[in-house]
């Protein structure tokens, strides 16, 4: 058989993380850290900015509906532009948004891309890197959202309610990354056991599947509270200037970036005590920003624990849902990442409604109390058993894990 050569597991991660900060990091949670400015040249109520700040959460699941199809359709090239192509759009769009209509569709087009471009690349690590890696490698590329948020922070300290240019800044940094998905990530998609419609669904509502789903959505549902309305608090209660603010995103950004070792501490620890303790400290970062706004260092440790706790779940949850489904990795980052999305689609509008009716201090009291009670749930976390190393020749790939020889070349 014909070897293929592909880029090294280095070189992989590194471009899956660029892709990823593209999509999670600008296009989705980048967001919050433009709220305040938003909100005052648009006019927009907390209570509505809620609604929009929902949209890329619902978008999500509905793009990850198809999204394990289009990633075994299209292959890892294909649909990774195509989830590009998404935020393309949806960044131009909020560059120029003049409503909350304009701007809720500006957000729903980059949840599209976040909710296809995991799965895109999930299905390139099977067919480019060997088992032993896929753990690792899944991992650095899911912390590129740090990176990500971390890229939006220049222009929130410079240009102060510089929203638009920083907007614009980032769709041009998009198309680069297309063009780089284009050249560089294989075009085939991995093969996979292609079970039936009954067959896919019965891996789906397995119970490890359905429990892991359950605790991706609680966290979903608590994260949202942070990542939409983190810095209006600070500025509303603390009274810190908006253009300040970049400081807590670039600290969730920076500090977030070391939970690529969240598969390696995982296999370490334990996956539900690492779980358990990084909801527990999601909660504390919720009360930190309550017990004193006024206090940028409290604010800045706030963010640090929240980045380095949501990124090293997201981390797990991605995965434990490819472990929990190694006929068909796609779904397995499909499941978790969406139970997500539908957390954060639920939390944000309900976040938004106890912020406008009984202030900051009680919707992020009540959000952080949901992530104590998950963490408390840690004996029920399922444990898949870790993948066992095959050999491969270095910087090739005979064939992938499954034992089926690849469908294409990169």
């Amino acid at each position: 058989m014909r070897r293929v050569r592909y880029l090294s597991p280095t070189a992989f991660a590194l471009l899956g993380a660029a892709l990823i900060a593209i999509a999670y990091g600008l296009a989705r949670f980048a967001f919050g850290l433009f709220v305040p400015p938003i909100r005052d040249e648009l006019g927009i109520s907390q209570e509505v900015m809620g609604v929009v700040g929902a949209q890329p959460f619902i978008s999500f699941v509905l793009a990850s509906v198809a999204a394990s199809w289009l990633a075994e359709r299209l292959g890892a090239r294909g649909a990774a532009v195509l989830s590009a192509a998404f935020a393309l759009l949806g960044l131009t769009l909020i560059s120029r948004a003049d409503s909350a209509l304009t701007l809720g569709a500006g957000v729903f087009a980059c949840g599209l891309c976040t909710g296809t471009m995991m799965p895109a690349l999930s299905t390139g690590v099977q067919v480019a890197i060997r088992p032993a890696l896929h753990g690792r490698v899944n991992a650095v590329m899911n912390a590129g959202t740090s990176a990500g948020v971390a890229l939006g922070v220049p222009a929130v300290l410079l240009l102060a309610g510089a929203w638009r240019e920083a907007y614009a800044a980032f769709a041009v940094a998009t198309g680069v990354a297309m063009v780089a998905a284009w050249r560089y990530l294989p075009a085939a998609a991995a093969a996979t056991v292609h079970t039936p419609a009954t067959g896919v669904l019965r891996s789906a509502l397995s119970g490890r599947m359905i429990v892991l789903c359950l605790f991706a959505l609680a966290m979903g549902w608590v994260s949202s509270a942070y990542w939409v309305f983190a810095p209006d608090l600070v500025v509303q209660l603390g009274g810190m200037a908006p253009h300040l603010t970049g400081l807590l995103w670039l600290t969730v950004g920076l500090v977030g970036l070391t939970a690529a070792f969240a598969a390696d501490w995982g296999d370490r620890f334990g996956m539900a005590r690492v779980q358990a303790a990084a909801l527990l400290g999601m909660a504390v970062a919720l009360l930190a920003l309550v017990v004193a706004p006024d206090r940028l260092s409290l604010a800045l440790a706030s963010a640090a624990l929240f980045g380095l706790v949501y990124m090293t779940l997201t981390g797990l949850y991605l995965v434990v849902g490819i472990r929990l489904s190694v006929d068909r990795p796609s779904l397995g980052a499909v499941l978790p990442f969406t139970a997500i999305a539908v957390g954060q689609a639920l939390g944000s509008p309900m976040a938004g409604s106890l912020a406008g009716y009984a202030g900051y201090g009680a919707a992020f009291t009540t959000f952080a109390a949901v992530g104590v009670v998950a963490a408390a749930c840690l004996r029920l976390f399922p444990v898949p058993p870790r993948p066992e190393p095959t050999v491969h020749h270095a910087g090739t790939v005979t064939q992938p894990a499954d034992g089926h020889p690849p469908e294409g070349s990169g």
